[in-house]
């Protein structure tokens, strides 16, 4: 991204605020895999980690907020960030306490004994209807908890919520180190990129991608659909797709889309053969389809072995690759190899020399998930705020630290 593709922003960073010995309430994104009470991946957590020793190191009391899950509004026991405040110990090496409301008397109470070096997670913010309604009242209260706010929560950037766009009207505050690295890495990398340049995109949705496709066919020199979004392109092209994911509003998009890579002559590659089963379960018959078409019958889950080879050798001959999206539905081991492949092949062309971007919550788990997450380039802590900033769009949460 470069200035050229959004409005310039005049934002403060972290090494600009003045926070020796100040009540600081930090907006962190630890939206985590959780499973029986534990945290399963801390990366988010880990990532947030050069910004909060910057700020104990400053003597700063440290009031943090995050949301987990999607509890709507309310109380769940599952969403509670609970569990995370010992991992985060445990990463900083100091105790971090916790408090189990966000807002009110107790939470107020719980920030103000805060001493110098101290840390306070407080609860999950979307236990309070007002986070994602942006409610001005709840961001006032949220806004007791310090005296300036620090922006490190990069996932969260393209929401208007009260955490992002609600406290910085009412405290001075910049965006963190995280924030700082996402936004940097993004504008450099993918604004001046070294060629060629290769996207890589899958997922489920079309719906979700169509305005980011028409800004990479401005950047890309190719470019890669996979996953379930891949069908609807397919189908598009008038190639049979059997009961495969099918988005009919978007057909229309999709051909659009590939359209306008041939005008800029542009490669666009869509799977040329597919993993196939009747039914979408991890011990169903898997058959490997011939061809790009898929039997009346048959639903495409993954990406078949020839389309695996020329994506990878796609992946081989790019100098910068940005991806968004699994190749298949990856949760399901039996259906997953496609997304490991091409996590690995992108492994591999780092060491290589090139530079690898991995956005989006799926892609991140399927570089976890082949091991090959330390061999990235960077792996982005937002896929969707990635996407919007790759757009051209301008994020809430920066509009509103703007000055």
């Amino acid at each position: 991204m470069t200035a050229s593709d959004r409005p310039a922003l005049k934002l403060k960073r972290l090494q600009d605020l003045d926070v020796k010995n100040k009540r600081i309430i930090a907006r962190v994104d630890y939206n985590v895999p959780m499973k029986g009470g534990k945290v399963v991946d801390n990366r988010r957590i880990r990532e947030t980690l050069p910004t909060l020793r910057h700020l104990l190191e400053a003597g700063a009391k440290v009031t943090l907020v995050s949301h987990l899950g999607r509890p709507k509004g309310k109380p769940e026991d599952k969403y509670s960030l609970k569990s995370v405040a010992p991992e985060l110990g445990a990463l900083l090496g100091k105790p971090v306490a916790f408090c189990e409301e966000c807002v009110g008397p107790k939470a107020e109470a719980a920030s103000s004994a805060l001493g110098p070096g101290e840390v306070l997670l407080l609860e999950n913010l979307r236990f309070h209807a007002g986070e994602e309604s942006n409610d001005a009242q709840f961001a006032r209260l949220l806004s007791r908890h310090g005296d300036v706010f620090v922006q490190d929560a990069f996932g969260t950037l393209h929401r208007a919520h009260a955490s992002t766009a609600g406290i910085p009207k009412n405290l001075p505050g910049g965006i963190g180190f995280l924030v700082q690295k996402e936004l940097e890495f993004l504008d450099r990398v993918i604004g001046n990129p070294e060629r060629p340049f290769l996207a890589i995109l899958g997922g489920a949705k079309v719906s979700d991608k169509i305005g980011v496709l028409h800004k990479l066919l401005e950047r890309v020199d190719s470019l890669i659909i996979g996953g379930g979004m891949a069908y609807t392109f397919l189908h598009a092209q008038g190639v049979s797709i059997g009961k495969s994911l099918l988005e009919k509003d978007n057909v229309g998009d999709a051909q659009a889309v590939v359209e306008k890579a041939y005008a800029k002559s542009i490669q666009c590659l869509l799977p040329a053969d597919h993993i196939a089963v009747k039914e979408i379960k991890p011990d169903a018959e898997m058959t490997v389809t011939q061809a790009m078409a898929i039997a009346p019958d048959m639903i495409g889950v993954d990406i078949g072995p020839h389309t695996l080879e020329i994506f990878t050798e796609e992946i081989a001959k790019a100098k910068t690759i940005f991806w968004n999206g699994p190749m298949g539905i990856f949760e399901m081991e039996p259906f997953a190899k496609g997304t490991l492949a091409v996590a690995k092949a992108l492994a591999k062309a780092t060491k290589k020399g090139a530079t690898t971007i991995v956005g989006g919550g799926d892609s991140l788990a399927a570089v976890d998930l082949a091991k090959v997450d330390d061999q990235m380039s960077h792996c982005s802590t937002g896929g969707g705020a990635s996407l919007e900033l790759l757009e051209g769009k301008v994020l809430p949460g920066l509009a509103a630290l703007a000055f």
